[in-house]
């Protein structure tokens, strides 16, 4: 059964081919970066960006130690995303909150979330999708997952199917993960 946040994993086994251009929103400690560098093979190109840069090492740590060297790494928010790709895109993942094992006071912001959001759906090609997992809970990320989820209501139904899978029925804010995908015209 797909649950959040593997439902991103069958996107990403199902969607993204060899020599497609991927983007890591939020690298971390390098988890999905990896997955896109193996999902994207040699030929492609996986941007990552973060805006710590104890989350970039750790990434790059776990890539030099896959031997993938089909990654670009880049310290900046993923707001600035449009700085760096030109080139449309077939995948963009986003796991917002904070770093796992980082400062918890260092976390994603509903601002530069939605103005990345809206920058990942300009650059993503016809067949691409946008995963977007929501961490939030106790002190954290409430208000921007609030920010986060009424925006993604506001997406014209014509253009964006816009998928959001949760546990239910868990206790202590399970995570929420959202699938993006634009419509044919």
């Amino acid at each position: 059964m797909l649950q959040p946040p593997h439902i991103t994993e069958f996107f990403i086994h199902t969607k993204i081919r060899p020599g497609a251009t991927v983007i890591d929103a939020t690298a971390g400690n390098g988890y999905d970066t990896e997955k896109l560098c193996r999902a994207v093979g040699e030929t492609g190109r996986v941007y990552a960006f973060d805006i710590q840069q104890l989350a970039l090492e750790e990434t790059k740590k776990r890539l030099e130690a896959g031997g993938f060297l089909n990654a670009t790494l880049i310290l900046d928010s993923h707001s600035s995303m449009d700085c760096y790709v030109k080139e449309p895109v077939d995948a963009v993942l986003f796991n917002l909150g904070y770093l796992p094992g980082g400062d918890h006071n260092l976390q994603t912001k509903a601002e530069t979330t939605i103005e990345a959001i809206e920058k990942s759906l300009a650059l993503l090609s016809d067949e691409g999708f946008i995963s977007v997992t929501v961490y939030y809970g106790k002190n954290s990320g409430c208000e921007e997952k609030n920010a986060v989820m009424a925006y993604f209501k506001t997406l014209d139904h014509k253009k964006y199917t816009v998928l959001a899978c949760d546990f239910y029925n868990r206790p202590n804010n399970p995570p929420i993960t959202v699938i993006l995908t634009k419509n044919k015209s």
